[in-house]
């Protein structure tokens, strides 16, 4: 296990109030009590068969979190959650992180900085602007993981 690996588990060990399973890994995501689009990404796991445990952390606690995962201003937004192994921050598409699960790149985990409409839990109607998920590296370099329109 890697430094990266320990500090991961170390910052997300009060999330892990639930046993995972290797067939039924759960998403374990870590919230402002005020976020009501955290409930919406929530609900597209569920929706897309995930199981998720939510906590809501005080904000300062969150952004403490996001800071020692190595999550910076360009690659935070509003809720971080883990799932085996990795991080997953914003609101990632479930596709995107099946596919992260299925290919296992040697990475933190994925982003979709900031809010962006049309991204699940940020429906607004039809209104969707082009938005990335990005793969977060080791390095904490970033790269197009998938775009979605």
């Amino acid at each position: 296990m890697n430094r990266r690996s320990l500090l991961i588990a170390a910052a997300l060990s009060p999330l892990a109030s639930l046993p995972v399973l290797a067939a039924d890994p759960i998403i374990q995501v870590a919230k402002s009590a005020t976020c009501g689009c955290c409930g919406a990404w929530e609900d597209h796991l569920r929706m897309s068969g995930f199981s998720v445990d939510s906590q809501a952390i005080p904000d300062e606690n969150l952004w403490a979190l996001k800071a020692r995962l190595g999550l910076t201003d360009d690659t935070s937004s509003c809720h971080t959650a883990m799932i085996d192994g990795y991080v997953i921050e914003g609101h990632v598409p479930a596709a995107d992180i099946r596919r992260l699960l299925v290919e296992r790149p040697d990475a933190v985990g994925l982003t979709v900085p900031g809010m962006p409409i049309g991204s699940p839990g940020m429906e607004m109607g039809d209104e969707v602007e082009p938005y990335d998920t990005l793969l977060i590296r080791q390095d904490g370099s970033t790269e197009v993981f998938a775009s979605h329109s």
